[in-house]
């Protein structure tokens, strides 16, 4: 492998298509197409380089039409979970000795792959959890974002490292790799966290249990066999779809575990650490947890606010991915001098959603992911009705899939549970603030500290929050989502996890570890 620092380009983001173009409608809806030609396809474990069949399958369905299979995937039971840590374990010997340069390599051959084949990506995004043309779109450039950057940052951590100097002495400080990382990542960027947390773990030297959700592991098994086609030596990179209760706990506390990389609730987030922090027999070493969770994400609009912009912003935070984003909006924190006047603009706004099959073009909103979260959604919507007035929404949309309304509840009490427990779906509470210091007062209310957004055009207020808006993202005069890689570092405080700001430039020192080197000169 040749490719170094210097020549290469520096890193920008991947374009995003449009879709306004006519060659690109046909290319997705070809890629929809052969995408559904393969519902149904059996997919299998991956153990040191092995396809292994179970007995025991995970039936992931097309949550628009729930009785559409996209494929079925193997299981794997507790001593096929033992296996793959021992196999990469041992793959672990050979794959740290490899240099930076050789494994940026792999990634960035992973990203040319997926930015060939991005339009199939795109589809199974849509099949598989729901997301709409554009949503899915944004989440394979987020994926190829992820693995341009970090095989660059890797290149970077593999390079020399500014040190004091010291007469008689030749000093250095090189990175290391930490060892096996169970990565755990989440359905709902299914392709894009998956990718960039298997791929940071990869570049830097370790080998990874991969453990997808059970609502996306089609998606799963095809990055695996894109890392696999990018030149992953075998067993690199395991993977075992699975039970939590049959495997989950394994990975976590097995003792040649070394790390733990996890998206996901914040309850099997605080399991996962208080887990890790268990020391097993065997066990060498502190386990390492980086764990991004959940989020009750604010957008405060204040008095002087540009309305219009702050509803759009709203409405498209609020019901983006059918408001299964931790960053989606799910609390608008407004003035009251423009409560009402708002309150009346969204409620036009949210009625021109349309919701649908995500796999047609013009689709604003799909699905829910899956029946529990359908349950769970529909629950909290009945709880907020007896919080807050119904202002639109509210309802099941059909019965053919996972569909849910847009639904808005205004007039609701900071304390209220739909203000402070995480929904995870189209639900948006509203709040009227006394003023600018209730609002941020509102805003800093809950558990949670990902990401926040404030409208505004005055310039003391800005200033104010940034200081005190206690989130990890903080955005002005824009939407709470969209992080974009390089640009926008995402990870969030307290409960929403341990800020380890995601693409960004401190990310892969989670899975490195620092070696000082001191020789004496004669």
């Amino acid at each position: 492998m040749s490719t170094t620092l210097e020549r290469i380009a520096p890193f920008t983001n991947e374009p995003v298509k449009k879709f306004s173009d006519p060659q690109e409608i046909a290319e997705m809806q070809a890629a929809l197409a052969r995408v559904k030609a393969r519902f149904g396809e059996r997919y299998p474990l991956v153990i040191g380089g092995r396809r292994v069949e179970t007995e025991k399958q995970i039936l992931s369905r097309n949550p628009a039409h729930k009785s559409e299979i996209v494929g079925s995937v193997s299981s794997a039971s507790a001593a096929q979970a033992e296996e793959a840590i021992e196999l990469a374990a041992a793959t672990f010997e050979s794959w740290k000795r490899e240099s930076f340069e050789l494994r940026a390599e792999v990634l960035f051959r992973a990203a040319a792959l997926m930015r060939e084949r991005r339009y199939e990506f795109d589809a199974l995004l849509v099949y598989e959890v729901g997301k709409n043309w554009a949503e899915a779109e944004g989440e394979t450039t987020e994926a190829i974002d992820f693995l341009e950057y970090y095989a660059r940052e890797a290149l970077r951590y593999g390079g020399e490292h500014p040190i004091v100097p010291f007469p008689g002495e030749r000093n250095e400080l090189r990175y290391i790799p930490l060892g096996v990382g169970a990565v755990i990542p989440p359905w709902n960027f299914a392709l894009a966290i998956l990718v960039g947390m298997t791929a940071a773990a990869l570049v830097t030297g370790n080998t990874v249990v991969l453990k997808p959700s059970s609502d996306s592991p089609v998606i799963a098994a095809r990055v695996v066999d894109l890392f696999e086609e990018a030149g992953l030596p075998a067993g690199a990179l395991n993977f075992i779809p699975g039970s939590g209760s049959v495997i989950g706990d394994l990975v976590v506390g097995h003792p040649k575990t070394r790390f733990i990389s996890f998206t996901g609730s914040k309850e099997v987030g605080l399991h996962i650490n208080e887990l890790a922090a268990k020391t097993a027999p065997g066990q060498r070493w502190i386990k390492r947890v980086v764990a991004e969770m959940g989020g009750k994400d604010s957008i405060v609009v204040a008095a002087d606010a540009d309305l219009d912009a702050a509803v759009e912003g709203v409405a498209v935070s609020a019901f983006g991915f059918t408001g299964q984003k931790c960053s989606a909006c799910s609390r608008a924190i407004v003035e009251a001098p423009v409560y009402e006047a708002f309150v009346e603009r969204l409620r036009a706004r949210v009625a021109k959603i349309s919701v649908g099959d995500p796999s047609l073009p013009d689709t604003g909103m799909g699905p829910v992911v899956s029946e529990s979260a359908f349950k769970s959604i529909s629950q909290y919507i009945e709880i907020g009705k007896g919080e807050g007035r119904l202002l639109c929404g509210g309802n099941a949309i059909g019965d053919e899939g996972y569909f849910l309304e847009p639904t808005v509840i205004v007039d609701v009490a900071p304390e209220a549970r739909i203000s402070c427990e995480e929904i995870f779906g189209p639900v948006l509470s509203v709040h009227k603030a006394r003023d600018f210091d209730h609002a941020l007062e509102i805003a800093n209310n809950t558990e949670f500290g990902l990401t926040g957004s404030l409208y505004t055009t005055d310039r003391a207020k800005i200033e104010r929050a940034r200081d005190e808006f206690f989130v990890g993202n903080l955005y002005f005069n824009r939407k709470s989502t969209g992080a974009l890689v390089g640009v926008h570092p995402f990870g969030g405080f307290n409960m929403s996890g341990t800020d380890s700001k995601a693409g960004g430039r401190d990310y892969l020192l989670l899975f490195l570890q620092a070696k000082s080197i001191s020789e004496k000169l004669s």
